[in-house]
């Protein structure tokens, strides 16, 4: 429940598969005290619909075309404080369970749990009780068992800033620089200096080497 009491928690859904927003929809909206109020498969999209409706809580995706789950997290936070964000992935290693609570996510959930365990992650973040799966909780204590984490290798992408990470998502899905500009309401100059930024930081010289980055990532997928 949320501080309404008798209110059912209202939830947004952000995933690119369609087919995966209309299962978990399926379990939520069969769980007592829960309701979906709306499902996105854009990232981007999503964080307007979540600006003007204001949904209790959001089960967010990480690998999207565009803009990944773990980078629109900043966004949603800036448009809707209060939200808890609960991340559904795939993925189950450290590198992207530190980044998502880094930026503000409650918990994370693998989507390989079994669908009891979505009950229960989404009615402890509801609760101000941080969530993280069984899966997910022993690969973080796999990588700390192999030392401090600033001695382990760091993502490519560490070095760059929130804006360079949206240009580089979308640069990888193949957009122009005029395509970028439009898309981030940025000058076409502006844009292309970004990508300059990027190739230079990342060591990638064409769209193609930008994509298989963003794979290697995790951000796209094959």
């Amino acid at each position: 429940m949320n501080a309404q009491g008798s209110q059912p928690v209202r939830v947004y859904l952000v995933d690119d598969h369609t087919m995966t927003r209309a299962g978990i929809r399926s379990l939520v909206d069969g769980l007592d005290g829960f309701t979906v109020v709306g499902d996105c498969g854009d990232a981007r999209e999503a964080v307007e619909v979540i600006a003007r409706d204001k949904p209790d809580l959001v089960l967010m995706d990480i690998t999207m075309p565009g803009l990944s789950g773990i980078d629109a997290l900043d966004q949603v936070r800036a448009v809707h404080p209060r939200v808890r964000v609960l991340m559904l992935s795939h993925h189950e290693g450290e590198t992207f369970v530190e980044q998502s609570l880094q930026h503000g996510a409650d918990g994370y959930l693998s989507k390989d749990s079994e669908p009891e365990e979505l009950a229960l992650a989404m009615k402890a973040v509801m609760k101000d009780r941080a969530y993280l799966s069984p899966k997910v909780a022993r690969g973080l204590v796999d990588g700390a068992r192999q030392g401090p984490a600033e001695e382990r290798t760091t993502s490519r992408l560490s070095s760059l800033t929130p804006r360079e990470r949206e240009v580089f998502q979308l640069l990888a899905i193949g957009l122009s620089n005029k395509e970028v500009a439009r898309k981030l309401d940025l000058s076409v100059g502006t844009a292309k200096k970004h990508r300059e930024n990027l190739q230079r930081k990342l060591d990638c010289h064409s769209a193609a080497e930008l994509a298989r980055l963003a794979i290697r990532e995790g951000l796209l997928e094959e």
